[in-house]
C-alpha cells in the first residue's frame, strides 16, 4: 500500500472585468484578429484597482472547500505559487490561511513563474506521500496586469489575471496506475535561458519592473520541453499518451499547445483548453483549467490527466493524475 495524494475539490475565481480584444486596438497598434492569430485569445480578465492577488486566492480556494465539504481548519498545509505576491513578504499563502481561518497548519509560496503550480504540486504530493500532511490546498493566483508594458503589443494583450486551487487528500493506494491521486511528476529548470522572459524589477531596481519577453525562441524551447517532460512523467509508472484521457496544459498560446499535444500524439479533443477566455494566467492557468474542466463535465472520477507548463526561468515541468 501507498499513500496517494487524491483531489477532492478544486475552484477558481476570475476578476469581474473581461478585456476583450477589442480594447487593446484604441492603444496599440494591433487588431483583434492579430491577436486570435497569434495567441488564441479573445478575452482575459483584469483586477480591479486595489484588488490583490491574495483577494483572488481567497476565493478560490473557498470555491475548492466548498466542493470538497471542508473548512480552513481541515487543511494541513497551504502552497500557493504566484510571481505576483501582494508584497516582498510574507507570503500570499499565509494571508490565504488567515482568511479561511486555518491556524494549526503552515503555509508558503512557490515561485516558478507560468511553472509554479505544477511545483507547487509536486511539492504537495511530497509532503502528503512522506506523512508530513494529510491535507494540502494547492492555489496558482495571478495579477499580471499589474507587471505589464502597455506599449509592448508582444505581452501586453497575452496575459490575464485569475486564480484556482485544488485540495489534495491523503489516501491509500494499491501502488498501480489504477489508483486515484498523483502518480508521478517531473520538475525541470535551466537558468541559462533566463533572457528568454523575466521581469525587469525587484529588490536590485527599487521598483516592480514590467514583464519582458523573447516570444519566437521561447515558443520553440516551450513546445520541445513540454512534450518531453509529459513523456517522461508517463514513462515514470508505465504510461504512454494513448492512456491519457486529458491533457491540461498552462494555457499560453494556443499555437503552443496544439504543437505540444502534435509532439505528444494526442488529438485536440483530448485537450482542455481555456486560453480563449482567459490568456495567460502563468501560475493560475493549470488550476483554473482543471476547475473549468470539472465545471464543463469534462474531468471525471477515473480519468488520467497530464498537466505540463513552462515558465521564466527556464522551469518546466508536468503531473500525472488519476482524478
Amino acid at each position: 500500500m501507498v499513500r496517494r495524494a487524491v483531489v477532492k475539490g478544486v475552484g477558481h475565481y476570475l476578476p469581474e472585468r473581461i478585456v476583450p480584444n477589442s480594447e487593446f486596438e484604441k492603444t496599440l497598434d494591433t487588431t483583434d484578429e492579430w491577436i486570435k492569430a497569434r495567441s488564441g485569445i479573445e478575452r482575459r480578465h483584469f483586477a480591479a484597482p486595489g484588488q490583490t492577488t491574495s483577494d483572488l486566492a481567497i476565493r478560490a480556494a473557498n470555491a475548492a472547500l466548498a466542493m470538497a465539504g471542508m473548512t480552513g481548519a481541515d487543511i494541513d498545509a497551504i502552497i500557493l505559487a504566484t510571481s505576483t505576491a501582494d508584497l516582498t513578504f510574507p507570503s500570499v499563502a499565509t494571508m490565504v490561511q488567515h482568511a479561511i481561518g486555518n491556524t494549526d497548519g503552515y503555509a508558503f509560496d512557490i515561485q516558478a513563474v507560468c511553472a509554479g503550480f505544477v511545483y507547487a504540486l509536486s511539492n504537495a504530493n511530497a509532503l502528503i506521500a512522506s506523512g508530513q500532511a494529510d491535507r494540502v490546498m494547492v492555489i496558482g493566483a495571478e495579477t499580471f496586469s499589474r507587471i505589464m508594458d502597455w506599449t509592448d503589443r508582444s505581452t501586453c494583450v497575452l496575459f490575464g489575471d485569475g486564480a484556482g486551487a485544488l485540495i489534495l487528500e491523503a489516501e491509500e493506494g494499491t501502488g498501480t496506475t489504477d489508483d486515484r491521486g498523483i502518480l508521478s511528476t517531473d520538475l525541470n529548470s535551466d537558468g541559462r535561458y533566463r533572457d528568454l522572459l523575466y521581469v525587469d524589477g525587484g529588490v536590485t531596481t527599487q521598483n516592480t519592473g514590467m514583464l519582458r519577453m523573447e516570444g519566437r525562441e521561447l515558443f520553440r524551447h516551450a513546445v520541445e520541453k513540454l512534450a518531453k517532460t509529459a513523456d517522461t512523467a508517463l514513462e515514470k509508472v508505465g504510461l504512454a499518451a494513448d492512456d491519457v484521457t486529458w491533457v491540461v496544459p498552462h494555457q499560453a498560446n494556443i499555437r503552443i499547445i496544439q504543437s505540444t499535444a502534435k509532439k505528444l500524439g494526442v488529438g485536440m479533443d483530448r485537450v482542455i483548453v481555456t486560453v480563449q477566455d482567459h490568456g495567460n494566467t502563468s501560475a493560475a492557468s493549470i488550476p483554473l483549467a482543471l476547475s473549468v474542466g470539472v465545471a464543463r463535465g469534462q474531468i471525471k472520477q477515473g480519468d488520467l490527466i497530464v498537466t505540463e507548463a513552462i515558465g521564466g526561468g527556464l522551469a518546466w515541468g508536468a503531473v500525472v493524475i488519476r482524478w
